[in-house]
């Protein structure tokens, strides 16, 4: 039986194969340079400090006199002094320790005994903007993509967030669900009409889109249009029978290999009476959070690492290139550890 050639070949292969090897968040002291969500829009005061954990260190988010949020370093340049345990003085923030205050530009605008203020003490000020309810910060100086926009203008539209328990996983570990299309079926249970159409995803040096139309398991019709924006945002509008609504699931990065979760639906303010939208956009939070749930237990349990792949694996497999090519840095590093 050793030499009949029709003999299945018992032996183990020499070792796994991996397709992609990525680096982890924080391998190197890296982290990809994206958009991350840092808090909600109601944590950014312009009367308290708040401190969270971004890229393995800690960030504070102020709003400027103006109501701007500002997203900055955590620590007093002057003694290391955690700045989120201050407080905000006439428009300032004010370091504990030394009474050392800062704009909310991060620099340092007077000291309490009187010396000059030193032009080396400022702060790491963040690439920062406000979005759907969420405070986001550039992990750099300078973004190279924008947040993208939904179907309609922001202010025609009315904002849901709720916020989820971390996940053990690197957020674009969760984004490459997205172009997963495996997944999409067998997970989720959503049958595609058509065939698998790789050709027809819009890609860019930071993102993926496409659309199909599909029945979901329960027997609902649906027009999905989906993508992710770099590592952090997967993006999501859909047609629900005789109505539409926004979907997205935005991912922090605290520390490496932990994703802070949120989620954010939106539908048109003039789709109903206010309690009717209300209504619908709690339902659409529940629907999402069921299907956010068929992901959880996969990425509390998985150790994710591309191997073997499939035909049904090209778009997935080119997210993976543009992961393993996205560009990384961590320029705050030596100020917000």
């Amino acid at each position: 039986m050793a030499d009949d050639p029709k003999s299945p070949v018992l032996g183990n292969p020499a070792k796994r194969h991996v397709s992609h090897e990525i680096p982890a968040e924080g391998e190197n002291g890296l982290f990809t340079q994206a958009w991350y969500p840092i808090c909600l829009s109601s944590a950014a005061t312009s009367t308290n400090v708040r401190g969270f954990d971004f890229l393995d260190g800690k960030v504070i988010v102020v709003r400027d006199e103006a109501g701007k949020a500002q997203v900055l370093s955590a620590y007093c340049p002057h003694m290391g002094a955690d700045l989120s345990a201050g407080h905000m003085v006439d428009g300032q923030i004010r370091c504990i320790f030394h009474h050392w205050k800062y704009g909310a530009d991060g620099r340092c605008r007077s000291t309490a005994i009187g010396d000059p203020a030193p032009e080396a003490a400022r702060l790491f000020r963040f690439p920062t903007q406000e979005r759907w309810g969420l405070v986001w910060a550039y992990n750099g100086e300078t973004p190279h993509y924008e947040l993208p926009d939904m179907r309609y203008p922001d202010d025609e539209m009315v904002f849901k967030v709720r916020v989820l328990p971390d996940l053990p996983v690197d957020p674009w570990i969760i984004c490459a669900n997205t172009p997963d299309i495996q997944h999409i079926k067998t997970l989720h249970g959503i049958t595609i009409d058509g065939e698998d159409r790789h050709d027809a995803v819009e890609w860019t040096d930071h993102s993926l889109k496409y659309s199909f139309t599909g029945v979901y398991s329960n027997g609902d019709k649906l027009f999905n249009e989906i993508g992710v924006f770099g590592p952090t945002l997967y993006w999501q509008s859909t047609d629900f029978g005789p109505k539409w609504f926004g979907f997205m699931s935005p991912f922090g990065q605290p520390r490496p290999g932990v994703s802070a979760l949120y989620m954010v639906v939106c539908t048109r303010r003039d789709s109903g009476t206010p309690e009717e939208v209300d209504a619908f956009l709690d339902f659409v939070l529940d629907f999402e959070a069921k299907v956010v749930s068929e992901d959880v237990h996969n990425m509390l349990t998985m150790r994710f690492r591309p191997g073997v792949l499939t035909r049904s694996d090209q778009s997935l497999a080119r997210y993976l290139r543009m992961m393993k090519d996205f560009p990384r840095a961590h320029p705050s590093r030596d100020f917000i550890r």
